[in-house]
């Protein structure tokens, strides 16, 4: 028998009990790299899928956002301006016998005649509906901006649902024992429809550089809006009942007020348009999700710190205070320079209001609303004058002119690429010649101005002439000249001082206008009176005065050639790098 050896044996145990935790130790070690593996491919997978969601979310939110312009386009066209087809709702009106009381029969009138005698008094009445409508179109949009810039656009466009929808429903519950329930009900009907289009012109906030466009494309669809009185009118021609068209619109309220909880933001739509930006009541995750950019604001990187705040400068130094000029750029110049040029200079809203820019713009918009105002008031009249009391005559014109109504929506974008010219350049060859983009946008406008002008004094030449088929020329123009003049307001407003202040000075500006648009009554009565319904020698006055209008775009030129060559000055000058310069608003009241 084998003998054992003890000694050996225990001394052997160790070294069994090292090479088995050697082994284990691999084991774990394997399997430490396998559960690695896994949770690197686990984490893999997360970013594949949040990949996947930031795509569907960036690609929903273009979606949403296409939704939004179409809609608005929508609601502008069919619902936001459609006072202004006046003269075509006034046929249907007059043939209901609205105010026919007022109409006092010739001496020589026999039974079967079909004039139905001195009608002025009629016509008088109908053009004061349209003067207060209008007026209160301009003259409470002050008001309304500010509820708007104040309580944000669910606020304003509830209000604006509800005067809208009581206006629509004076309407079609009046009749012409109660024909005098039309003067709250137009007016009702302007102001829900200006703030329709206050609510949406923000909406070109969204598409950056095509801003401008957007705005105007929205002002040409608020006149286009107009032609809504012409359906309403050969509808009633084939038998459709007053009331019952206006019923309908009454029940497309839904359709605003969906619209505004699904497509709309509950306050404002910012601009520039920060990244992730969401708005509108959305189906998933949880009701929190209807927030507007400030109460979703995330954390933001130094770099869009910069962008959000040289941004905010440019929208503040378009005014004329200049903001703080800075060199700094790739490591040149003083960071702590850098770090006190992201406090933007505040400027106020009486600041704007009382400078020379804000006051010849004034001007401008109000003496060519005037014009548009007093020719749609006595379209009528004065077509009935020209074609010799023939009713088949002045329908046929009244539908012309209202047709040519359409067209707005297709010439207001021109001018908004007018606008816009100098942002398709920059994409090719950037900002070569170092002027700043508030500046370019500033001079843009110079062109788009001037044009606005031109176009009007040509309507109103038209305009002038006793001929009726020339009056087919004058409604080409005068749309023409309409969608470039409130395009054109609302973008130069939005280009040319801050957006803070937009909905109080777009608003203060419209509803200063009003009030020199109560001229039209007077004119109107002048006309009627002392010159006998011959309306020449005021349509003249209306082409002298238009000179004055002129005087907006050469104003904002030489604004534009000051401040460029003081830039030039800062940019040559060998100061630090660091040059804050403030000059002093300068005001022509």
């Amino acid at each position: 028998m084998r003998t054992v050896d003890w000694w050996q044996l225990l001394n052997g145990i160790p070294g069994c009990i090292s090479a088995k935790r050697s082994a284990d130790g691999k084991l774990d070690s394997m399997t430490g790299d396998v559960g690695s593996l896994g949770s690197e491919k686990e984490s893999l997978q997360d970013q594949q899928g949040s990949v996947l969601n930031a795509m569907e979310h960036q690609s929903s939110g273009k979606a949403k956002r296409l939704a939004t312009l179409l809609s608005g386009l929508v609601e502008c066209m069919c619902f936001a301006g459609v006072i202004f087809g006046w003269a075509s709702l006034v046929y249907v009106l007059k043939d209901m016998h609205y105010f026919k009381d007022l109409c006092v029969p010739v001496a020589n009138q026999t039974a079967n005649s079909s004039v139905d005698g001195d009608c002025r008094a009629q016509d008088e009445q109908f053009s004061l509906i349209f003067t207060i409508g209008s007026f209160m179109n301009n003259f409470m949009t002050f008001p309304t901006g500010y509820i708007f810039d104040r309580f944000g656009t669910t606020v304003a466009r509830l209000l604006a649902i509800s005067f809208y929808t009581t206006g629509t429903l004076l309407i079609a519950f009046s009749s012409a024992a109660t024909a005098l329930i039309l003067f709250p009900a137009l007016s009702l009907l302007s102001v829900g429809g200006i703030l329709l289009i206050l609510t949406n012109m923000q909406v070109g906030n969204l598409f950056g550089k095509h801003r401008s466009t957007i705005i105007t494309l929205y002002n040409g669809a608020f006149d286009s809006s107009s032609a809504v009185f012409l359906i309403i009118k050969l509808l009633y021609e084939q038998g459709l009942k007053l009331n019952t068209m206006f019923l309908f619109i009454s029940a497309c309220s839904v359709w605003h007020l969906v619209r505004t909880f699904f497509l709309m933001p509950r306050r404002h739509i910012p601009y520039p348009l920060p990244p992730g930006y969401t708005y509108g009541l959305s189906c998933h995750r949880r009701s929190r999700s209807y927030r507007t950019y400030e109460e979703q604001r995330c954390p933001k990187s130094p770099d869009e710190d910069e962008i959000h705040n040289s941004d905010k400068l440019h929208a503040d130094s378009v005014l004329g205070e200049e903001h703080l000029t800075t060199k700094v750029i790739a490591g040149k110049g003083n960071p702590g320079a850098a770090s006190e040029s992201k406090k933007p200079a505040i400027i106020s809203f009486w600041s704007c209001v009382f400078s020379k820019l804000f006051f010849w713009h004034l001007v401008w918009l109000s003496v060519m609303q005037l014009r548009h105002y007093l020719f749609i008031g006595t379209l009528n009249p004065m077509l009935e004058q020209l074609a010799g009391q023939d009713s088949e005559l002045v329908s046929s014109y009244t539908n012309a002119f209202a047709f040519t109504q359409l067209c707005g929506v297709l010439c207001a974008p021109w001018n908004g690429l007018i606008l816009d010219r100098h942002k398709r350049g920059q994409k090719k060859e950037g900002n070569s010649h170092g002027i700043p983009d508030s500046l370019a946008d500033l001079r843009s406008c110079v062109l788009s101005l001037a044009i606005t002008v031109l176009q009007c004094m040509a309507f109103s030449i038209c305009a002038s002439i006793p001929v009726l088929p020339v009056q087919y020329a004058t409604f080409i123009l005068q749309v023409l000249s309409r969608s470039f003049l409130y395009g054109g307001n609302a973008a130069f407003l939005a280009v040319a001082f801050p957006l803070e202040h937009f909905g109080k000075l777009y608003g203060l500006v419209m509803g200063l206008s009003a009030v020199v648009a109560l001229l039209q009554y007077p004119s109107f009565t002048l006309i009627r009176g002392p010159l006998k319904g011959d309306p020449f020698y005021v349509n003249i006055g209306f082409i002298a005065l238009m000179l004055l209008a002129l005087v907006s775009p050469l104003v904002v030129y030489w604004e534009c050639k000051r401040r460029q060559k003081q830039q030039a000055t800062l940019h040559n000058s060998d100061t630090p790098a660091l040059t804050a310069g403030k000059s002093s608003l300068e005001s022509s009241i």
